[in-house]
């Protein structure tokens, strides 16, 4: 079962990093120098019905393998070994991953226009860099 869990995390993962990737490294650039949101809302159309559900079965795979390399929540804290500090380091990431996206998600996304464009990539590039030390605290837990 676990092995399953682990193939389900990381094609989870594939999608959501890939999906920020492309996003921060052609899809906003793109957009940044024709000073046109419309093309980060299309490509956010299509992505956030496969992207989000992705994060969703991370977290959900995520808590289970935590859970099953240390039994006891409250060690997932402790930094009492290298799987807890990785560990730690995920759900740090996960919670900066939430805020950025909650504030993009209610005040920048709602009335974007070119002018807020900026704003914008100043969450896309962080969560962008969340995703892939997520993606490297998960080998590491491992290794």
């Amino acid at each position: 079962m676990q092995e399953t869990m682990i193939a389900i995390h990381v094609l989870s993962a594939t999608v959501w990093t890939g999906g920020h990737l492309v996003l921060s490294a052609t899809v906003l650039p793109r957009a940044l120098a024709a000073r046109d949101p419309s093309i980060v809302h299309a490509f956010e159309s299509g992505y956030e019905k496969i992207g989000i559900p992705a994060l969703v079965i991370q977290v959900a795979t995520g808590m289970y393998l935590a859970y099953a390399r240390l039994p006891d929540p409250a060690d997932w804290f402790r930094f009492a070994d290298p799987a807890s500090l990785w560990i730690s380091i995920k759900f740090a990431c996960l919670l900066m991953t939430v805020v950025l996206a909650a504030h993009a998600r209610f005040r920048i996304l709602p009335d974007l226009n070119a002018a807020r464009l900026r704003a914008l990539a100043w969450h896309i590039v962080p969560v962008t860099v969340l995703s892939v030390v997520f993606v490297i605290a998960g080998v590491f837990i491992r290794s």
